[in-house]
């Protein structure tokens, strides 16, 4: 963000304008050691990069600890990031997925539930019957989505909670978009198949409490 001073020696207003610094221009002063530009495009980016790690990783550890090594490994080689191929978010993104597979080798496992905390979006001013039902389906859905294979999850993850097209995944993951497509229908199945007897509960409730 940028102050701009409007206005004569005796009377000023103070305008803020949004800083136009390109993610190239400030990917590039960050390799070259400046710390001020590589806050600056850490700031930028690192809540959808840690939002995209948490969903599909399940940890808010592992997230912090991508994330960060993320960004350390974008600046060592900033020459890497070609602005016309791709976006910078999808660039990160694409850095912090690598670092999660290997760290899933690393692992010789899929990661853990144990950190998955609550999402923050659930209203606090509904019936309790409905609010428990709420934050029950929240954490079943979590637990859904953690328990899918790794390719089926980070395409969910990046379609249906990021917003990427099936070409920005295709390209982020090193696929064609048919096989991208039939990771997502997979993914979708086997929520559905493990949501079911969960959604026909609370149906069940909805109509009882209508009556």
């Amino acid at each position: 963000m940028q102050v701009i001073l409007v206005g004569s020696d005796s009377y000023r207003i103070e305008c803020r304008v949004p800083d136009r610094t390109t993610d190239e221009l400030l990917l590039e002063k960050a390799g070259a050691g400046d710390p001020a530009a590589f806050l600056q495009l850490y700031e930028r980016h690192r809540d959808p990069v840690f939002r995209f790690i948490y969903r599909i990783s399940g940890t808010v550890e592992m997230a912090e600890d991508i994330t960060h090594d993320c960004f350390l490994s974008i600046i060592r080689k900033p020459e890497n990031f070609i602005p016309g191929r791709a976006s910078m978010r999808t660039y990160l993104f694409s850095a912090a997925r690598n670092l999660w597979l290997k760290q899933l080798r690393k692992l010789g496992r899929e990661s853990a539930m144990d950190d998955f905390a609550e999402d923050k979006f659930i209203a606090v001013n509904k019936e309790p019957l409905r609010q428990l039902l709420d934050e029950e389906l929240s954490l079943k859905v979590k637990e859904a989505v953690c328990g899918l294979p790794p390719l089926q999850r980070e395409a969910l993850v990046l379609f249906e909670y990021e917003g990427l097209t099936l070409g920005e995944i295709a390209g982020m993951v090193g696929a064609d978009v048919g096989a991208v497509k039939a990771r997502l229908h997979r993914a979708r199945e086997r929520l559905r198949n493990a949501l079911q007897p969960y959604l026909n509960t609370s149906r069940e409730i909805v109509t009882l409490e209508k009556a």
